[in-house]
């Protein structure tokens, strides 16, 4: 049965004047039941809702009238009120898999649901996806997708996939498509298993077989100390610069043919590469900003365009649809960063940019930048990623252990300013919060005029 309990209840809401409490669980609305928060919203947007609820094991129903679309003003524990859709491939270079133990149980869930492809842009094979899934997608109108690409050839995706299913589950994206549904795609690149040719032949399959994806992100395979792999390597500076001059040499053919550039590499392989990131243009609509593609392009823009504005400007990036809908959940898929935040007066000796080493290479050629803004010495903290190990180096993985680890023996008279990418709900990936660490930490947005302005303040 599908059930959602409720997390919070906003005050003074339709919600909260009719009398829902937290800790009540969600059994329908409008008579039936509903399997997640895209059926959730579209049934509580009228003007009379009725409301079946579960409460200390006794059921009642409740209607509530409201204006129509005006939000209820619940937080629903999950996205999905049924069963989550799970992986039932065994994808080598799956992250699930090279996790350390003892981390909590929501990280280690692999879906492969595209209602959470749609609310949050989590990437899906299609290898579970059924006809009825696809009626539901198109006459919902669930767009975006995101499907996890890989290889077009199906032996070769298969075998990445470690799943038959893998060989013929591509139809549904060509129907995805077909229907008019916007789709981004997604390769994930493993020296030896998908580059060189393969990838090549993968490029021409979106390009002959393809072409009306939206955007691909070419990114490079992440390999912790817990991977047991042995197939597995990363990239070197040579395997960067291959996929970039391949990703880049396709890019331009798409663009020639179709008016858009469509193929991109991530961020992490001009790093890797030592080349200098595009123009944030080159990035056209920034369609994969979170995938780490085009971040650091749109951060240089964000820093520049804030010197210039008295209040600093953000680059418009495209958010889920969870942005604006009624009943995201606190805890689970996609809850907030970090609520508790605010620009403080600077009042320390100096300040610190405490970050990743691949943000390091792209704060550190800004830190003079920095120094300006500030009226004061400004450096950065490089954290080097000893919890997961191997070549994991993105800001978005660090660890509240690791962060301690690198603050023993700064002053505490700094200012110390971490971005929010590498928080859910409060809490980093190990489960500790910026509470505990040894020193005060200011948490800001993750983009340059967030950073700007904590600089100014």
């Amino acid at each position: 049965m599908a059930i959602a309990a409720i997390v919070s209840v906003a005050p003074s809401s339709p919600a909260d004047r009719a009398g829902l409490n937290p800790g009540d669980e969600l059994l329908g609305v409008n008579g039936a039941p509903v399997r997640d928060v895209i059926e959730y919203q579209s049934e509580v947007d009228g003007a009379v809702v009725e409301i079946e609820i579960r409460r200390g094991g006794l059921e009642r129903s409740l209607i509530i009238e409201k204006k129509i679309g005006e939000p209820l003003g619940l937080v629903l524990s999950s996205p999905v009120f049924d069963q989550v859709q799970t992986c039932d491939n065994h994808c080598p270079f799956c992250f699930i898999y090279q996790l350390p133990p003892g981390l909590r149980r929501s990280l280690s869930v692999k879906d492969d649901d595209y209602r959470l492809s749609f609310l949050y842009g989590n990437f899906t094979t299609l290898t579970r996806f059924t006809e009825a899934d696809l009626e539901r997608v198109v006459s919902e109108g669930l767009s975006p997708l995101y499907v996890s690409i890989h290889a077009t050839n199906p032996h070769v995706r298969s075998d990445l996939l470690r799943n038959s299913r893998g060989a013929t589950s591509l139809r549904w994206l060509r129907a995805l498509l077909d229907a008019g549904v916007i789709v981004h795609g997604q390769i994930v690149v493993c020296p030896g298993l998908n580059d060189g040719l393969v990838l090549e032949e993968t490029l021409l399959g979106i390009y002959d077989e393809y072409p009306e994806l939206t955007s691909v992100g070419v990114v490079p395979v992440g390999i912790s100390s817990f991977n047991k792999e042995d197939q597995l390597r990363p990239h070197s500076s040579d395997d960067a610069r291959l996929v970039i001059d391949t990703v880049e040499r396709w890019a331009l053919r798409f663009k020639k043919s179709f008016s858009r550039s469509t193929v991109y590499a991530s961020d992490e392989y001009y790093i890797l590469a030592e080349r200098p990131f595009p123009k944030v243009s080159d990035y056209e609509n920034l369609d994969q900003h979170e995938n780490g593609i085009g971040m650091a392009a749109s951060f240089q823009v964000e820093v520049g365009e804030a010197l210039k504005e008295k209040t600093p400007v953000k680059i418009p990036v495209k958010t889920g649809f969870f942005s604006s809908v009624d009943g995201a959940p606190a805890t689970g898929y996609r809850s907030p960063r970090f609520l508790d935040k605010g620009i403080k007066s600077s009042t320390g000796d100096a300040i610190v940019i405490i970050t990743s080493d691949y943000g390091n290479k792209i704060l550190s050629p800004m830190v003079d930048i920095f120094r300006d803004i500030a009226g004061k010495p400004v450096r950065v903290l490089p954290v080097p990623n000893i919890f997961f190990g191997g070549n994991i180096a993105a800001t978005g993985l660090l660890t509240g252990t690791d962060i301690a680890q690198a603050l023993i023996g700064e002053s505490p008279s700094n200012r110390y300013l971490l971005s929010d990418i590498s928080l859910s709900n409060g809490q980093f990936l190990d489960g500790t919060t910026p509470a505990e660490l040894p020193l005060e930490v200011e948490v800001i947005d993750n983009d340059g005029a967030a950073l700007v302005a904590a600089l100014r303040s």
